[in-house]
């Protein structure tokens, strides 16, 4: 790689680390009492998948080890947010699935954090965000097949 592709891709994942890092801060600061970020996400992923996941699937959906997910999951079960029973067809795994308490507490959380989402794209320019979004999925989908 020459230098100059160097500086470009230093400097490219330096800024998406920095957004990264700033966004994750503003919205953890505006989640609801008890909400962490780690359970805002898996509320979300759930809600918008339906149905029920295995947590060996949720930790891959999220890159994480089965033990983050177990302790995560343990954090939601105990605030009422998922329910999760036994796999009646393989007594070794569990199902994990969003309760209603959980939607509630996903829809507040997306109700505060939408507000500040809003307002960097009102910022930036909703045509400048358009043009980033395909660049951004295709290094995500780079990124996720180098594993």
């Amino acid at each position: 790689m020459s230098e100059s592709h160097d500086v470009l891709a230093v400097s490219l994942f330096g800024e998406i680390l920095a957004v990264d890092q700033l966004a994750r801060n503003r919205v953890a600061k505006v989640l609801p009492k008890g909400m962490e970020l780690s359970h805002f996400t898996v509320l979300n992923h759930l809600a918008h998948a339906g149905g029920e996941r295995t947590p060996a699937q949720l930790a891959r959906s999220f890159n994480l080890t089965r033990g983050a997910m177990t302790n995560t999951l343990g954090k939601l079960e105990a605030a009422g947010w998922v329910h999760i029973r036994p796999d009646w067809d393989d007594a070794r795994r569990k199902m994990v699935s969003v309760s209603p308490a959980g939607v509630a507490a996903r829809d507040a959380g997306l109700a505060v954090i939408s507000p500040l989402i809003q307002d960097v794209v009102k910022k930036v320019g909703a045509e400048k965000v358009k043009a980033a979004l395909p660049v951004l999925r295709e290094m995500r989908v780079s990124l996720a097949g180098d594993e």
